[in-house]
């Protein structure tokens, strides 16, 4: 079964045409430099920057969350923000060690950012980054070093963490109250907007969603077909709604989906402004569910557990080898020396080939 792991790789993912929260500075002769990381610099730019993108990024990645726990989550990025810096650029030269190359993937990622966006071409995609001030190779650049970290993370963290089948069964005999529920579907959609087309419009929309539905019939991935052809706001995340119990849905979605058994689709529903093509990510019976129906759950649960801090002792480990320096008046709270003085250097050093003694 495929687990859906999501380790420390998430949280540098790259939001589709949002900012990048670490686009490098351009265009400036002379910048203050905040921290050195072996032959590259973190500027003030870099730092503020990244400092500007953290309310998205926490509001992205704890949609509905209460207030004051958004607030907590931001706190704790802003004093954890250099380190984070630090620990991305310590990732990207470690990519560079190991001779890891992700040209390929840059170019799969970009048309794949390019379909969810609904762009004709790339020269579409280039002028909708540079419509929101983004430097299109700088655009591309951070996404290659996301790429990179993730490549990272799991060929030197993620391939030593293994679950097993005894911890598994160990855990869900331990927490089985955490797994009673009532009965709950846990959705994915795919959603063609009608609304404000003309018949001959509809008729085609309809026709799409016909061929859309005999694919996803034929075996081909829900979520893939969902992040290419989907109007709704879910189709970056492959259609996923979530979970959902009976009397929170509207009736003839609710009705359609609580018949289904996992891995099922319905048809084509018609709403209000548009097609539905729902699918069964998973049904869960009330009452306690079965391991095989919350294994997933428990295996990506005890991954996450222990690849934070596996993380951050890699992380450690790399510090320790690396020549790691902080600017006075300014916090790194993954620091593993003392602290140094930053002499202001021109921007061009960062081409240097040296390392500083």
């Amino acid at each position: 079964m495929p687990m859906k792991r999501f380790g420390l790789s998430a949280c540098i993912a790259v939001l589709i045409l949002a900012i990048p929260a670490m686009v490098r500075a351009s265009g400036k002769v002379v910048e203050e430099i905040v921290a050195r990381v072996n032959n590259d610099i973190i500027t003030l730019s870099d730092y503020q920057k990244a400092e500007a993108g953290l309310p998205e990024q926490v509001q992205q990645g704890c949609q509905g969350c209460a207030p004051d726990k958004i607030a907590a989550m931001l706190a704790d990025e802003k004093k954890n923000l250099l380190r984070s810096l630090i620990d991305n650029e310590l990732l990207v030269q470690r990519a560079q060690d190991l001779g890891i190359s992700v040209d390929t993937d840059v170019v799969r990622e970009l048309d794949q950012i390019r379909q969810q966006n609904k762009l004709a071409s790339m020269e579409e995609l280039q002028k909708a980054v540079e419509s929101q001030g983004i430097v299109w190779e700088d655009y591309k650049e951070q996404l290659k070093d996301n790429l990179l970290t993730q490549r990272v993370i799991q060929q030197d963290v993620g391939s030593t963490i293994k679950i097993s089948n005894e911890e598994i069964q160990n855990y869900y005999s331990q927490h089985k109250a955490d797994f009673v529920k009532p009965e709950e579907v846990d959705i994915s959609e795919i959603f063609f907007n009608t609304q404000g087309k003309t018949p001959a419009e509809a008729a085609a929309i309809e026709q799409k969603a016909q061929t859309i539905l005999k694919r996803i019939n034929a075996g081909e991935d829900f979520a893939s077909l969902a992040r290419r052809n989907s109007d709704g706001p879910t189709a970056s995340d492959g259609g996923e709604l979530g979970t959902h119990k009976r009397g929170e849905l509207a009736s003839d979605l609710e009705n359609a989906v609580f018949s289904l058994h996992r891995g099922d689709s319905t048809g084509i529903i018609h709403t209000s402004n548009g097609l539905e093509i729902l699918h069964v990510n998973q049904h869960y019976d009330a009452g306690l569910q079965p391991l095989d129906k919350v294994e997933t759950d428990i295996e990506n649960h005890l991954y996450q557990q222990q690849i934070q801090p596996a993380m951050r002792q890699y992380l450690d480990r790399l510090r320790r080898d690396s020549y790691v320096i902080v600017k006075a008046g300014y916090t790194d709270s993954g620091s593993v020396g003392g602290s140094f003085v930053i002499k202001e250097l021109s921007a061009s050093d960062k081409s240097s080939k040296k390392k500083q003694p």
